[in-house]
């Protein structure tokens, strides 16, 4: 199996601990904390075992109750294991599991540094149980957050310049033509990008302006869960 990392997940490979920091910092656990507001109730009523691909450190997988994290690099998935993930070395488009293995899969800021999306989606779809949820995170381009983001990125920051991030209506499509039906979304930080972001309320709904914003869905063929 393929397991090689691409130029984005050398970067998390390389800079492991420094990505990781950056969740302790003030700014880190207050953005944190938003995200997984807008996550955590996306899994309410999803039974296990659920999987997190690219879990990188572990730090959602850790807090949303996720069992197994999967990423191509193995220093991220050391800290995970730490934090009591069960961890696999692998890529997202090759997932190691049967068919139907998950009640749950999560994305969580992940597709915008796949190689390959679609393969990514179609194998989410591929192990996700009749019912079985997939939650995807992600910072839409077309919000001030996604902008912020990619000029950073185009100044050389050194994990955004990696990421390719899409609008929220690019997102929803691409899902569709995995075969995904939107269930639930919430979305947060309207705030203005910043380095002290402030706590503030988590919206129903995929709000277009949102920087963050966290989808539920099930595959169309899928039954009921």
């Amino acid at each position: 199996m393929r397991t090689k990392a691409n130029p984005a997940a050398q970067a998390f490979e390389d800079l492991a601990d420094r990505y990781d920091a950056w969740y302790d910092t003030a700014a880190g656990r207050v953005l944190f904390d938003l995200e997984l507001g807008a996550l955590r109730p996306l899994f309410d009523g999803t039974s296990r075992p659920r999987l997190e691909v690219g879990v990188g450190s572990g730090r959602f997988a850790a807090a949303l109750g996720i069992e197994v994290g999967l990423d191509p690099v193995e220093a991220p998935l050391r800290l995970a294991k730490a934090r009591g993930v069960r961890v696999l070395r692998s890529v997202g488009d090759q997932l190691p599991f049967a068919d139907t293995t998950f009640a749950a899969v999560a994305l969580v800021v992940t597709l915008c540094f796949a190689e390959n999306p679609a393969g990514v989606l179609a194998e989410a779809g591929r192990v996700l149980r009749p019912g079985g949820r997939l939650v995807v995170g992600l910072v839409p381009l077309d919000s001030a957050w996604g902008r912020s983001y990619g000029e950073k990125g185009r100044a050389g920051h050194p994990f955004y310049r990696h990421a390719r991030f899409q609008s929220l209506p690019e997102h929803r499509r691409m899902l569709a033509t995995a075969g995904f039906r939107l269930v639930e979304a919430r979305s947060t930080l309207f705030q203005a990008p910043s380095d002290e972001p402030v706590v503030e309320p988590v919206r129903g709904g995929a709000v277009a302006r949102a920087g963050f914003v966290a989808l539920s869905l099930q595959r169309e063929d899928a039954g009921a869960g």
